[in-house]
């Protein structure tokens, strides 16, 4: 999940950015940005400990230098260190309130990391902001913390309006069947996780279990069948496939 969930920001560390080692004449903010990206690049290689130095490097640059701080507590979120992630974060906010990505980032934090009420309302803030290029992210992200939540209604809210900015988002359809199967939705339920599974080449032991139980609500034999037959063949051992082999019933 976290894969992309952390942002636009995460769009950064795909490539090593195309900058001079030689910047120490360019302005103190370009050299800041120079250095973050080169962070953010050296991050997605696993080479931490170079890109916080580079962080280093940009924050003498520019101390006011928003991303750098964002970049910072993701890379020390991943480590495991939640005090300074949230320190660095908060940072980044109180520098750039408006930057999406950021609040993006710190609620999904603090969906992980400490009480996921506290972060719906940082994936609000980055929506506010008109330019956002990719919504659905903090969409997406809003609706996972409001099933932590046990907010069914709020997370299909999100998670819909996640699928309204990118159809291609196929894990929010999963979570969309789940809850309509909660709420006794059986048809609904079966035309989200239909589009799910065509759209997924891999479904996990979990995903093809409620699958099956959808399904035998609706009385579709021959989905039934399909979706029985990958759960016993591809998770044999799987806590799911054991439900399904004692017959326990949705």
């Amino acid at each position: 999940m976290k894969r992309w969930l952390l942002g636009t920001l995460l769009l950064l560390l795909t490539a090593a950015p195309a900058v001079r080692a030689d910047d120490g004449m360019a302005p103190p903010a370009t050299r800041a940005r120079i250095h973050t990206d080169l962070a953010a690049a050296y991050y997605s290689r696993g080479q931490i400990g170079i890109a916080l130095q580079e962080l280093k490097t940009a924050i003498n640059a520019d101390a006011d230098y928003a991303p750098a701080y964002n970049i910072k507590g993701l890379i020390y979120m991943g480590l495991g260190e939640d005090k300074q992630a949230q320190d660095n974060f908060e940072q980044a906010i109180s520098l750039r309130p408006g930057n999406s990505d950021t609040q993006n980032n710190y609620g999904w934090f603090l969906c992980q990391r400490r009480d996921p009420k506290d972060s719906i309302p940082h994936f609000l803030a980055a929506l506010k902001n008109p330019l956002y290029a990719t919504p659905e992210k903090a969409y997406y992200n809003a609706g996972i913390c409001s099933l932590k939540l046990q907010d069914d209604k709020q997370a299909a809210m999100y998670f819909r309006r996640a699928l309204q900015h990118q159809p291609r988002l196929t894990l929010a359809r999963y979570y969309l069947a789940g809850i309509a199967y909660r709420q006794g939705a059986y048809k609904a339920a079966a035309n989200y996780f239909s589009l799910f599974i065509r759209q997924t080449p891999t479904p996990t032991a979990g995903q093809l279990w409620l699958g099956v139980r959808i399904v035998r609500k609706t009385g579709d034999v021959n989905a039934e069948k399909t979706y029985t037959l990958m759960l016993r063949d591809r998770f044999p051992g799987a806590k799911e496939t054991q439900a399904l082999n004692d017959g326990k019933q949705p």
